[in-house]
């Protein structure tokens, strides 16, 4: 007899977000500032935390007559970003190497946890030639490991904001995004963009990690970049066994692409940031401590000699994916059905090596096996900075494929 397929409804987290926008099913987050986010955790992972009770808003509802509080601000594109996501990536950074050869690349095979806090509020910016606008935002932890040899090492740690910049007249600019960050080598960076919704999966283009001259764009390739030819100027110098391939080298969105290659996503959410945005946009920026810089000119003259990695630009795309998955629920073991719990099934891997979410099934439990397709959300980006030193420009790469890091409770409709 064929099984039936079920539509289920996906609650990501326990209590409902009140400035999530309606998108037909029911997406929740912890409670605004509440108690899910007073302890600063969000399932085992710490993440920004804003003490219970703490609301953006103005201060001008406290002291002027008539002033009210400004209802938050909806979030756009950047709504999806709730709770903690993790999953597996890839990173390439060509880094200064002293002494012997003047670089060395770096190839790390990562596993990454991206975890989002509850929202800010109202956060008002005064303006002299346009009224007021207000902003809303994300606070975020982003933490990346090493995996390549099983043994993990952290290579990353980014505190930061996503912020929803409303459309405004001066300047003339439609609804913006903008990602703020601290990174721990010396760098912080301001990177503004658009966003847009396309149906179906995303087109994720060929992203080179050949250094350059920056004035020519002429490639300099090296012969680390090569896979299969064991490099000292490489780590690691033997990729043999590694997983590491030439398909990964040439293409790091390689890997993305791979990732959702038979997947079934639905819609995709693309959202664009760079810290030298394209016009009309305009502002944003990087900022480097003296160490990376090397001489007080760098900013101005960033190919000059004394740099010793100036962090030039940042261009980043991410991709929020509402992905269907296809869920076979087998026959609920006895124990679990007797104690009222949730069953925890995973769909099935359409591509070996891709991050994927988990479900728990809530009770009622059906009496029988049958498949049931689930939508969730998936967050897939790539990221590059140009780093600057010895007269050339180096890409640093990162990509990776991230889901919800924790079981997903399934309610049957």
């Amino acid at each position: 007899m064929q099984l039936s397929v079920r539509e289920v409804i996906v609650s990501e987290q326990a209590v409902e977000d009140p400035q999530a926008e309606d998108e037909g099913a029911t997406l929740v987050e912890p409670g605004h500032n509440g108690a899910a986010a007073e302890s600063g955790v969000v399932g085992a992972l710490p993440v920004i935390s804003l003490p219970a009770q703490f609301e953006f808003n103005q201060v001008d509802q406290v002291h002027l007559a008539g002033a009210a509080a400004v209802p938050a601000p909806k979030l756009g594109a950047i709504k999806a970003f709730k709770g903690t996501f993790a999953g597996k990536g890839f990173n390439t950074i060509f880094r200064p190497h002293e002494p012997g050869s003047d670089n060395v690349l770096e190839l790390n095979l990562t596993e990454e946890t991206l975890a989002f806090s509850p929202s800010l509020g109202s956060v008002p910016n005064r303006g002299m030639v346009q009224a007021d606008v207000f902003l809303n935002g994300i606070p975020y932890l982003q933490t990346i490991s090493d995996v390549t040899t099983g043994v993990p090492v952290g290579i990353h740690a980014e505190p930061g904001l996503w912020m929803a910049v409303p459309s405004t007249v001066d300047p003339a600019e439609g609804q913006t995004y903008t990602r703020m960050a601290s990174i721990p080598h010396g760098t912080t960076i301001n990177a503004q963009g658009t966003a847009k919704t396309i149906t179906g999966p995303p087109t994720i283009p060929v992203v080179d990690i050949t250094p350059f001259v920056s004035s020519s764009h002429q490639k300099i390739p090296f012969p680390s970049q090569q896979a299969a030819t064991p490099s000292p100027d490489r780590i690691p110098q033997n990729l043999s066994g590694t997983g590491i391939t030439q398909a990964m080298l040439d293409d790091p969105n390689s890997v993305l692409r791979h990732h959702i290659a038979g997947q079934h996503i639905v819609s995709t959410t693309v959202i664009h940031i760079s810290t030298a945005p394209h016009a009309p946009l305009f502002g944003g920026g990087s900022d480097n401590i003296a160490f990376l810089l090397g001489f007080p000119g760098a900013p101005t003259n960033p190919n000059a000699s004394g740099q010793n990695a100036q962090a030039v630009v940042m261009h980043a795309t991410f991709w929020i994916e509402t992905v269907e998955h296809t869920v076979s629920v087998p026959p609920i073991p006895a124990p679990i059905k007797a104690a009222g719990g949730a069953l925890e099934v995973r769909p099935e891997a359409r591509a070996a090596g891709a991050p994927l979410p988990t479900f728990a099934i809530q009770p009622p439990h059906p009496d029988a096996p049958h498949p049931i397709t689930v939508q969730t959300k998936q967050i897939q980006y790539s990221q590059t900075v140009i780093l600057n030193f010895n007269g050339l420009s180096w890409p640093h790469v990162s990509v990776a494929t991230l889901v919800p890091a924790h079981a997903i409770p399934v309610n049957h409709a």
